[in-house]
């Protein structure tokens, strides 16, 4: 059984920094492409992140191009979202997902995945 525990959210201030972690269980974490979700309340789940196996290929959705970033470390099974110059609209339960691919195809679509993580909850106030 695949298990994806996320941590590292909290309550900030417009501007600042967090950064979430994601812990996956098992011995092929290395195997999968990676993904973080973040669900506002009353929107749709929407896609954040990706990376792919080996780490040296990112995509992101445009609004958070150029603040957050993805990475991973395969070592720690572990893969992270660094989250720079928050804004209160970041505010929603980020989630880590596994993806069925290894690459970042088709990482923006929800059905790409087969595990997800529990949310952690990130609030940015203005």
């Amino acid at each position: 059984q695949v298990q994806l525990v996320e941590s590292g959210g909290g309550l900030v201030q417009a501007g600042d920094s967090l950064r979430l972690s994601c812990t996956v269980s098992g011995r092929t974490f290395s195997s999968y492409a990676m993904g973080w979700f973040r669900q506002a309340p009353g929107k749709e789940r929407e896609f954040v992140a990706g990376i792919n196996r080996s780490g040296d290929n990112t995509i992101y959705t445009d609004s958070v191009k150029g603040r957050f970033t993805i990475s991973r470390d395969n070592a720690k099974n572990t893969v992270y979202l660094q989250m720079n110059s928050l804004k209160p609209e970041d505010t929603a339960v980020y989630y880590c997902a596994r993806a069925r691919t290894i690459s970042t195809d088709n990482l923006y679509q929800r059905g790409t995945y087969d595990y997800w993580g529990q949310g952690t909850q990130v609030t940015v106030s203005a």
